[in-house]
């Protein structure tokens, strides 16, 4: 059992399946918290769901490069709708990655800044509220593509056609 599992944990496209949840579900988390510590009006209730944010965003770094370094074995294991739908996750992963950091970056400050000017506090956080339903769609919209890779079931409509094939940008 440890051998197997030391073998899958070597196999980029397995890692990037386990971790790519995170980013979506540790922010949803997040933003429930946050929306509650604002409501509390607690600078304390706010702390640890704005660090949740900031993990959560800062996560999407390994989740890119896991998904990159596993995307032609997922290729090669694609059929052709599968294919499309990989292109169109990962075109989507690379041209909304950087809101996750720019979150992240966000979350930093509204942790940080009110230290020094408290008065900032509940503007930064509400601002890093908002910003988190806007990248929490577009984690949406990423995984979307991204579960039609390997199921079939959920494949309802065709896949989009990406301008550029991923790593040509």
């Amino acid at each position: 059992m440890i051998a197997t599992l030391g073998q899958d944990l070597s196999q980029p496209e397995y890692v990037h399946v386990l971790i790519n949840p995170l980013p979506v579900y540790g922010l949803l988390i997040a933003i429930v918290g946050l929306i509650i510590g604002l409501i509390q009006r607690s600078r304390t209730a706010q702390i640890a769901p704005l660090i949740l944010i900031l993990l959560s965003a800062a996560v999407v770094w390994p989740v890119v490069h896991f998904g990159e370094a596993g995307y032609d074995r997922v290729l090669s294991l694609s059929d052709a709708q599968g294919g499309a739908w990989l292109r169109a996750h990962m075109y989507r992963a690379d041209q909304f990655a950087w809101a996750y950091y720019a979150l992240a970056g966000l979350a930093l400050l509204a942790l940080l800044l009110p230290w020094k000017w408290p008065k900032l506090a509940v503007g930064l956080t509400i601002v890093t509220l908002v910003s988190s339903f806007a990248v929490l769609a577009l984690g949406g919209y990423i995984a979307y593509a991204g579960g039609k890779i390997r199921h079939r079931e959920f494949r309802n409509e065709p896949a989009p056609i990406v301008p550029v094939e991923p790593g040509e940008h």
